[in-house]
């Protein structure tokens, strides 16, 4: 068995698991790829590969390609970059594991909070020898704007609530009284955007959820309002996005996924001083990797012996 462990950007998962119990060998690849051509010659001869959530696409082609593979492992138990049906169709087993819950909200919050009190612009002024240039927001009285009130946008609503702001509430099939447990007020959507200081996104991206955030939304959020987004880069038009970011039309964005991943060094987000941007760090904690990767081992050997677990279907 050749095992590639794929996209480890920070050379870390070969600590986060005991990969000797495999007794295979693995080899671990720091770089993405995005020249399919590419790809494929460098995963030739490996049987089972280990996908780091969405980072490696692996489409109906690639797959087709991939003559050797039996085993593909995702962290997550689900993930869009993979087309579930073709693995079916070439044989090849597809598994995910368990994540932590806690780990995206809290990055939320970092954002919110760099976006309000200017850290980034004032970390960057300290380093140059500077002392107080900006003034910053508040969080206690205002208005926080939650899409989509699932597991990871009830936690964010819990932290709200700690710091004292009115929670909104809105997705396509809300329960409103799942918004009230959470403490929310279930809204429409135009309210949600017009009264929002902040407008946090916690949407799974699907063909009718993409674009979810476009030019009519952002027109009715205030121009002191920031958008947040930690969930997937598609659910926004980024286009628009930009342009109202430029045009000043709404006060700033935190980022954390992008429609292309990793984002181009000559991305015009990067250019934005209102934009505050993190390289799709949501779920890359030390406990989630330990989950991930303990998980990811669990499966390989589960598959080794004849009894997969933690299957993925289409």
């Amino acid at each position: 068995m050749r095992i590639a462990v794929l996209d480890d950007y920070q050379n870390a998962a070969h600590r986060f698991a005991d990969w000797n119990t495999l007794d295979a060998e693995v080899v671990f690849f720091n770089e993405h790829v995005s020249s399919t051509n590419t790809l494929l010659e460098r995963l030739r001869g490996f049987d089972t590969l280990v996908a780091m959530r969405e980072r490696t696409a692996f489409t109906a082609e690639r797959l087709a390609g991939l003559s050797d593979l039996r085993l593909l492992v995702t962290t997550g138990r689900a993930n869009a970059a993979i087309d579930l049906e073709a693995a079916s169709r070439h044989g090849i087993t597809v598994c995910g594991t368990d994540s932590v819950p806690h780990a995206t909200p809290e990055l939320t919050w970092g954002l919110i909070l760099a976006l309000v009190r200017r850290i980034p612009q004032e970390a960057a002024g300290m380093r140059q020898g500077g002392w107080q240039h900006t003034v910053g927001g508040d969080l206690h009285g205002r208005t926080l704007g939650i899409v989509g009130m699932g597991r990871l946008g009830a936690r964010v609503s819990a932290i709200a609530g700690a710091f004292g702001m009115r929670v909104l509430a809105w997705s396509t099939n809300l329960d409103p009284d799942h918004a009230r447990g959470c403490g929310a007020e279930p809204v429409s959507k135009q309210q949600l955007f017009s009264d929002s200081d902040i407008v946090t996104l916690h949407y799974k991206l699907s063909e009718r959820s993409r674009g979810i955030v476009s030019r009519r939304e952002l027109a009715w959020m205030k121009p002191t309002a920031y958008l947040v987004n930690t969930s997937r880069g598609p659910l926004v038009d980024t286009p628009e996005l930009i342009a109202a970011l430029g045009q000043g039309r709404i006060a700033g964005a935190g980022l954390d996924v992008y429609d292309t991943e990793p984002l181009p060094a000559d991305h015009p987000l990067r250019m934005l001083p209102n934009a505050v941007l993190t390289p799709h760090l949501g779920y890359v904690t030390e406990e989630t990797y330990e989950v991930f990767y303990r998980q990811v081992v669990e499966n390989i050997a589960a598959y080794r012996a004849g009894a997969p677990i933690r299957v993925l279907t289409a």
